[in-house]
């Protein structure tokens, strides 16, 4: 069983958490939560052991074997892609290894004859022969079809490396299976897979996610990273949300009590204190007045940023016609109309099909055929996924966006970047230093500057924490603009898409006014389970 004892951590004078005590049961899936910065990725780190505690320890079974998404994206770009998946059991790789060097040699003894027949039982009690078998059903139930399989890793896009990856970790059925953020860069159907993959996962989990609907799905305990403690409460994402809402409710309505006679006492002195009948009634109360203390209610930690899409740019009936339009190896023939009501969300067997569509749209892609036309009343706006724009760039934030407000005094730039937590002097930060969530919150301060009466957003969750994603839910809901976007948040496509256009791999494309359930449902009606 995985233990943490009285566990610590700092950098410098600053304390993430301290005297810690949890204990991990097999079975469960514990889900990590927290402000960004509070340290959620730090306790996987010491947890899987890249990294010292302050102090306490972390302890575990040796025979139990750990497994951990692995977040360096270029570590086995000369391996194999089946090769790669298998790595994420060493031990049984080495045996794999060895097996075929004693059976390649030329002058195989006896002695090799025994050592081959001790490596076959340590293969065999590994599962050692399905395991190719097993790494193949893993990528292809990740969308990575075979041919990519012999391929070399350097040889994929990113969004395929993410999943190659991920089926390192799910493979060889680990004991305690560590996941940051495994749903990143992942397509809504490569999401869902996951989901049910790891609620069958008969051992320990833990994972640090931003994806609410997949932290409701999957979790069945929540570890709550605050206040520099970490508190443990049973139950999915919403259970914690509803229960940490009772509790400080709970503590308001008690101090509310206490402040409503705290009043009453202060009125009574105030209007007797001077009248000498009263006087022996007002010292008691006086005495019962210092005795009312507040508890002590700490405010959250977490941040809410403000985010809006209110554009000034009235949209008529002619928003975009797209006709033939393709892209070799992404997308055929596809065609559509939008409607000025619409809120599209694309699917794709292959993400980056969507990337690139998004990339013809906005213009900065001009290889394709086909065409399509714009109304005249839109003003675009693209939010891609990519941080390309930012590559270099040194100036701060407030310089930053300053060509792009009609206002370019500071104090009204400085405004917008506080709607996005970017405080005092973190707006002089300079752009290329800040973090991938940090560069997501200035890319919308920078929309927020002008809206446009059409945005299109291709996977703009990534990277945020859930404080800030609700904040963006909550935008996307209200704005008026047609909206185009993909996203791997399964919440944010249920209360946000009234249209899924979803892009086949073999070049077919399904179009339909329908929520993302409701699209999940017809095409499980009409294809069988996918």
């Amino acid at each position: 069983m995985l233990k943490i004892n009285d566990l610590s951590m700092q950098f410098g004078g600053r304390v993430l958490f301290k005297d810690v005590n949890v204990s991990f049961t097999p079975g469960e899936c514990y889900g990590i939560i927290g402000a960004n910065g509070a340290g959620k990725s730090t306790l996987l780190r010491i947890i899987s052991g890249e990294l010292e505690p302050t102090s306490g320890t972390v302890t575990k079974d040796p025979k139990e074997r750990m497994s951990i998404l692995k977040q360096d994206h270029e570590e086995y770009d000369d391996v194999e892609v089946l090769r790669t998946v298998l790595l994420g059991y060493p031990r049984l790789v080495e045996v794999m290894d060895e097996k075929e060097k004693l059976y390649a040699k030329s002058d195989f003894s006896e002695e090799d004859g025994n050592r081959a027949a001790e490596l076959e039982t340590e293969f065999a009690e590994m599962d050692g022969w399905n395991a190719e078998t097993d790494a193949t059903q893993l990528l292809c139930s990740l969308g990575i079809d075979p041919s990519y399989h012999h391929k070399l890793m350097k040889e994929l896009d990113h969004r395929m490396k993410v999943k190659v990856l991920l089926a390192q970790a799910l493979f060889g059925n680990p004991d305690i299976l560590v996941l940051d953020e495994p749903t990143n860069d992942l397509d809504a159907r490569a999401s869902a897979w996951l989901e049910e993959y790891l609620m069958d996962f008969p051992n320990t989990i833990l994972i640090v996610s931003h994806d609410r609907y997949f932290l409701n799905r999957v979790c069945t305990r929540i570890l709550d990273v605050d206040y520099k403690e970490i508190n443990l409460f049973v139950g999915n994402y919403d259970f914690w949300y509803e229960s940490s809402q009772l509790i400080q409710s709970q503590m308001k309505d008690q101090n509310k009590k206490k402040e409503e006679k705290i009043k009453e006492l202060k009125e009574f002195i105030a209007r007797f204190s001077a009248n000498a009948s009263k006087s022996r009634q007002a010292t008691s109360r006086k005495k019962a007045l210092d005795k009312i203390v507040l508890d002590d209610i700490k405010p959250s930690s977490r941040k809410y940023p403000f985010l809006s899409f209110r554009s000034q740019y009235p949209l008529g009936n002619d928003v975009l016609d797209v006709h033939d339009l393709s892209k070799e190896g992404f997308f055929k023939d596809l065609s559509f109309t939008l409607r000025n009501t619409d809120k599209v969300a694309f699917l794709a067997d292959n993400s980056l099909s969507i990337t690139k569509l998004f990339d013809v749209l906005a213009e900065v892609d001009e290889d394709y055929t086909g065409k399509f036309k714009f109304g005249i009343t839109v003003h675009r706006q693209y939010i891609p996924s990519s941080f390309q724009e930012f590559e270099g760039v040194k100036t701060n934030l407030v310089n930053y966006l300053r060509p792009y407000s009609l206002d370019d005094s500071d104090t009204y730039i400085r405004g917008f970047l506080g709607r996005m937590l970017f405080s005092g002097d973190e707006a002089l930060k300079p752009v290329e230093v800040l973090s991938g969530g940090e560069k997501v919150r200035l890319r919308f301060s920078k929309s927020m500057l002008d809206p446009g009466n059409v945005i299109l957003l291709d996977e703009p969750t990534n990277h945020l924490d859930l404080e800030s994603i609700e904040a963006l839910n909550r935008a996307l809901i209200d704005t008026k603009s047609v909206l185009l976007f993909s996203s791997h948040d399964r919440q944010l496509l249920n209360s946000i898409a009234n249209r899924i256009i979803y892009l086949r791999k073999d070049g077919s494309y399904v179009d339909r006014y329908l929520t993302y359930d409701e699209f999940e449902e017809y095409l499980e009606n009409t294809e069988g389970k996918r």
